[in-house]
């Protein structure tokens, strides 16, 4: 049996190879605990606070305990880290000889068959020629990578429209009937993750795997003895997405564009394909231009009286439904077109059953509408009983750990959305000397956040306060509205001269690095920032938050789950609004202090943390530090 005691001490394996180790009692409990529930194959909740060190804690068990181990991360940023320095880096200084493997979503990994038709397709659908130009570049890197993972290409930006026309996806992937199945990249990856020890995969594939036997993990699940979820917070949110169904006019555009190109290359006979292509692909588009919103969420009940949006959606059912008639004629004269003609089915079925008029009893109907794209979406109204059944399954360890799972210490609304139950649960304090190195400060005299001028208020109250910190700041929004609210008025804002940078100006890495480059800048942002964001130093002092993070009320399956609760004589708000708040708003606040030597103040906006009942609930699970409503305070922090 291994030592955590000395591996974990301050003259132990892990500060011999690892810089900047230090000794922290939360993090050897906390592996302690991880390393008793993998040895007796049991479930494990573990909340450890910021700067705990748990990646440490969870690898040395998992790599020590022998047998196979599936790490999910919340991020692809996270899962490269993972792979690429931590675990490298652990292996070390264990010197155990464990192989590891890193998994992506088929859409990260170039597909030949793909590339092939693109560089052969001289007129490259919905493409710009600037765009053309990282073929060459795309083909050069597939025929030297071993991996053909796109993230290895930093010359093609990752949100590139090219990659739609060079990746595969679970709908327009041959398997093994594709004539380069010998050398697929998606192929390998999966081989290698069967053969490997410790395997990292993010929350999207391995929800995407479970629910729909894709990813390859499937095979790996039966073998493994231990699951460990990373940022587990976010796996309510992931599995809903995975426990439902959803269909978007992408798709079906995709099918399209896809058939198209099928059809010129084996089938310029049949004539009344195109044309049945053509106006399916119309159908699609008209679906989407019925609804005038953009960017939002709405229930099904919504557009009850919407008779184009009806209308609509009835045309596109009978279009699709002619071109799978001929499709199912047409199929056999290619492999590519005989996936198209699954494809149509399989859409066609999903749309039949979204539009059926029997209730859906245990799901929510409702649409997501994008700038140029319309989803249909169907949620289950909770993944309780779904995700206890994955873990019956079969008797191994399931860790699932984050700085945010619980409501002053207590896992009962975590445990009871992810239907966990008789589960070991866990809290460790961050290291950090919150009293010391950090000011909460509520500010007086604000009105109530649904005041319509309420943005103006909150930046007319952080004004002296930024200046105290010479900038250095993120605001946090909770909407976009109220992002762009806050960056207009800033700009205009007397005396103010700190460079500002706005969510949307760049990719979130590229904002990041500017920011800490700046010294003395403020980043304003809503929820891409709440999380996952690492600034240490004196370059984030200030962390202001405009309001609690509420889901909005009129969120389609949000309310459809209050609805349900209330049905049941249960109180929504107490148990799982609140709740969900509360991890949302420790988050955010988790930016603030990264280190021992960061100092700073976090300032929250709403005066419902003090007016309402339920805002003690909410401080008191907040880290522990000193507490103020005045601004000469804050002002001498500074």
């Amino acid at each position: 049996m291994f030592n955590l005691e000395s591996i974990f001490s301050c003259d132990g394996l892990l500060s011999n190879q690892i810089a900047g180790f230090r000794m922290r009692p939360q993090q050897l409990a906390m592996a302690q605990a991880i390393a008793d529930a993998i040895a007796k194959r049991q479930i494990l909740v573990a909340e450890a606070g910021t700067g705990t060190g748990k990646t440490l804690a969870y690898l040395v068990p998992a790599l020590l305990e022998g047998g196979k181990v599936i790490i999910s991360t919340g991020t692809k940023t996270l899962q490269d880290q993972l792979f690429r320095r931590d675990l490298p880096s652990v292996r070390a200084a264990l010197k155990v000889p464990v192989t590891i493997a890193l998994l992506k979503g088929r859409a990260n990994y170039i597909c030949h068959y793909h590339l092939e038709k693109s560089l052969q397709d001289t007129h490259l659908s919905f493409i710009n020629r600037e765009e053309i130009q990282y073929l060459p570049l795309i083909e050069r890197y597939a025929r030297n990578s071993k991996e053909g993972d796109k993230s290895g290409l930093s010359e093609v930006p990752e949100n590139a429209a090219i990659w739609q026309h060079v990746t595969s996806t679970r709908d327009n992937c041959l398997g093994s009937e594709c004539p380069s199945y010998k050398k697929c990249f998606v192929i390998e990856a999966r081989k290698q993750a069967m053969m490997a020890d410790i395997v990292v995969v993010n929350h999207h594939l391995f929800f995407a795997d479970v629910m729909l036997r894709d990813e390859g993990l499937s095979e790996l699940l039966p073998a493994c003895n231990t699951v460990i979820f990373d940022e587990a917070h976010q796996l309510p949110e992931t599995a809903s997405l995975f426990f439902g169904e959803s269909l978007s006019t992408n798709q079906l555009l995709d099918l399209a564009r896809d058939t198209k190109v099928e059809a010129i290359q084996v089938a310029k006979d049949f004539t009344d394909l195109p044309n049945a292509i053509a106006i399916m692909e119309k159908a699609a588009r008209d679906l989407r231009l019925t609804i005038i919103e953009d960017n939002t969420r709405i229930a099904l009940s919504a557009v009850k009286h919407n008779a184009g949006f009806h209308k609509a959606l009835k045309v596109l059912l009978e279009k699709l439904s002619d071109l799978n008639k001929l499709l199912e004629n047409q199929a056999e004269r290619s492999e590519g077109l005989e996936n198209c003609r699954q494809r149509a089915a399989q859409h066609l079925r999903q749309l039949q059953q979204w539009h059926a008029e029997t209730e859906m009893h245990d799901h929510v109907r409702w649409i997501e509408v994008y700038h140029q794209a319309l989803q249909l979406n169907a949620t289950p109204l909770s993944i309780a009983e779904i995700f206890q059944k994955q873990i019956m399954a079969s008797s191994r360890a399931w860790i699932f750990t984050s700085a945010t799972l619980s409501i002053k210490k207590d896992f009962t609304h975590y445990n009871a959305e992810m239907g966990l139950a008789d589960v070991q649960t866990a809290c460790w304090d961050s290291p950090y000397n919150y009293p010391e190195q950090a000011l909460l400060y509520v500010p007086t005299g604000l009105p109530e956040p649904h005041h319509k001028r309420y943005t103006d208020y909150v930046v007319q109250a952080a004004l002296p306060v930024l200046r105290a910190s010479r900038g250095r700041a993120f605001f946090l929004c909770t909407s976009l509205k109220a992002m762009h609210r806050v960056y207009e008025l800033l700009l205009a804002a007397d005396a103010f001269d700190f460079p500002l940078l706005l969510q949307g100006q760049g990719s979130r890495t590229y904002m990041l690095e500017r920011f800490r480059q700046m010294d003395n800048g403020v980043l304003i942002a809503s929820q891409s920032f709440w999380e996952g964001v690492d600034v240490r130093g004196e370059a984030l002092s200030l962390v202001i938050i405009d309001k609690l993070p509420f889901a909005p009320p009129d969120d389609p399956v949000l309310s459809a789950r209050i609805e349900k609760i209330n049905s049941e004589g249960r109180n929504a708000f107490m148990e799982y609004q609140l709740p969900r708040t509360v991890i949302n708003l420790k988050q955010g606040a988790g930016r603030l202090i990264r280190d021992e030597t960061d100092r700073g103040v976090l300032m929250i906006c709403d005066p419902r943390l003090t007016t309402k009942a339920y805002g003690k609930q909410i401080w008191q699970s907040l880290p522990p530090m000193r507490r103020t409503r005045e601004l000469t305070e804050v002002e001498r922090f500074f």
